[in-house]
């Protein structure tokens, strides 16, 4: 559909008089026949185009048709809008959004529409259990897909990490060596590994393939490790005819973070600066990949993994610090897959090349790379640690503990679950508050986004598993079924399936 681009009249000497009655809305349409000028800008506030006269009952898709031509696309782009400062998310009308604003808007201001590119493909909402996996013998802590989307992990607190055939849905292999609880796995961006860390003090990684070992076992930290990230693949050293493998940060109670080369089985660097508990690593794909750790005293601090020295020390919180995300972390978790699965790559230096333009472009999307921390002072901190030590802005709101918070895969929003049994969602870029999604009735423990970010998906203490419209900021679907608390929640980056785990001990895989 197309429309002529009309300009405001500027009201030159030859501007004929309007009819009196034209523009007075009549009492039946409340007022949507009304025209209204709106100007469209970027997340950035650029401005695309003119300001333009429109009618008040446009659609979002005549808004979507008009945007694609203002921008001149060869390609129709899905676009979704906001207005005012995304006070108001356009769902179906200008009009029906437009009434939803304060008063202290008029129709005879400009209206700023702030448009946000979205995914081309769409993932569908999961609706029902496919399969209920049980083998682990003790709660399911932690599970996590594989950067393709094909394969799935999980760490339990009987001493195994169990990887599963998602195509046939049963137990692949079962990973034994540690000698307690293993409280985190991850993989590598490539998939070729994962490692697991726990109460035993080591760490651990196998090859998803065999189930065995895939290098040495890590040992070096005091205490229990807490977290652990992979270096991301676009930053991976590759050394012609030998093993290559991303580095390995851990972070662990004795208030360490270690950087380990996992193919050989040493500590290459040791940073220790914290004098608690640290709780939260994250490995940037910016630069040089710095690695941001989280800790109980209060501060965040960012290394330099090539040399191990501190960088910088971002202070601000209250009291324990407990999660941290990047608004890349998607694309440094999926490497050098996207959204269609799994691909073969002739190289190693092919596939760093694929994982190094997908992080661009998710950069690009993101406007940036940006760093976002909760804490057990019910706040958070969205920083740019890059340009500034001081926060771009704290954000409050939650009654009680922020547990986890995560950024949706085109940076755009920010979502916290809380202890107050609440999921909040942010802006991305400035942490403006958008909205509270209420539903669950227990403490939320993780959430998770869909891999078009339309979506969200939440475990709860109250045994449930819910996924969330994020444009309508509302619930899509209610997934019972777990017999006890669910702690850990993944969707997997193709979309097609979310798999979540808790005290009830089994595993279970939601699709469409």
């Amino acid at each position: 559909m197309s429309f002529p681009l009309h300009r405001p009249n500027q009201g030159g000497p030859n501007q004929k008089k309007r009819k009196t009655g034209d523009a007075e809305p009549t009492e039946v349409d409340g007022g949507s026949s009304r025209q209204i000028i709106v100007q469209f800008t970027d997340p950035e506030g650029n401005s695309a185009g003119p300001q333009l006269d429109v009618p008040m009952n446009i659609t979002k898709e005549q808004m979507e048709s008009l945007l694609n031509q203002l921008l001149q696309n060869e390609e129709k782009m899905p676009y979704s809008f906001t207005l005012n400062e995304n006070a108001v998310e356009v769902t179906e009308s200008l009009f029906e959004s437009f009434k939803k604003l304060a008063d202290s808007t008029t129709s005879e201001q400009v209206l700023t529409v702030t448009y946000y590119p979205l995914s081309v493909f769409r993932v569908r909402p999961v609706t029902r259990c496919t399969a209920s996996l049980s083998g682990h013998s003790e709660a399911v802590l932690a599970v996590a897909f594989s950067p393709d989307g094909q394969s799935l992990a999980s760490a339990s607190g009987d001493t195994t990490v169990r990887v599963w055939d998602l195509f046939t849905e049963t137990p692949a292999f079962t990973c034994k060596g540690h000698t307690n609880w293993v409280l985190c796995v991850a993989w590598s961006g490539d998939g070729k590994r994962i490692a697991s860390a726990g109460m035993d003090n080591k760490i651990m990684t196998w090859d998803p393939a065999t189930g065995k070992p895939a290098g040495p076992e890590l040992k070096g930290h005091q205490k229990p490790v807490t977290c652990i990230a992979w270096q991301p693949v676009h930053l991976m050293e590759i050394v012609e005819n030998s093993v290559c493998a991303p580095k390995l940060a851990s972070a662990s109670k004795d208030c360490q973070v270690k950087v380990w080369d996992v193919v050989r089985g040493v500590c290459i660097y040791n940073l220790s600066s914290h004098n608690q508990p640290v709780m939260s690593l994250k490995w940037s794909g910016e630069g040089e990949g710095y690695i941001y750790s989280g800790s109980r005293d209060r501060t965040i601090k960012v290394w330099n993994p090539n040399n191990g020295k501190m960088v910088k020390e971002l202070l601000g919180h209250a009291h324990w610090v407990n999660t941290l995300a990047l608004n890349t972390e998607h694309a440094l978790r999926s490497g050098p897959y996207d959204h269609t699965g799994p691909r073969e790559f002739a190289t190693q230096t092919e596939m760093k090349e694929r994982a190094r333009e997908l992080y661009d472009k998710a950069v690009a999307t993101c406007g940036g790379e940006r760093l976002l921390s909760g804490s057990d002072d019910f706040t958070m901190f969205l920083w740019n640690p890059n340009e500034n030590r001081k926060p771009i802005t704290r954000m409050t709101g939650h009654q009680k503990i922020v547990n986890h918070v995560c950024f949706s895969p085109d940076g755009r929003m920010i979502a916290s679950a809380s202890f107050d049994k609440s999921i909040r969602l942010w802006d991305g870029r400035n942490g403006k508050y958008i909205a509270a999604l209420r539903g669950h009735v227990g403490d939320v423990y993780m959430c998770c986004w869909s891999g078009d970010s339309r979506m969200l998906v939440s475990g709860s203490k109250d045994s449930t598993v819910k996924v969330w419209d994020v444009a309508k900021r509302k619930l899509k679907e209610d997934l019972p079924g777990h017999a006890d608390e669910v702690y850990a929640v993944d969707w997997s980056p193709d979309g097609q399936r979310v798999s979540s785990g808790g005290k009830d001990r089994i595993l279970k895989i939601w699709r469409h």
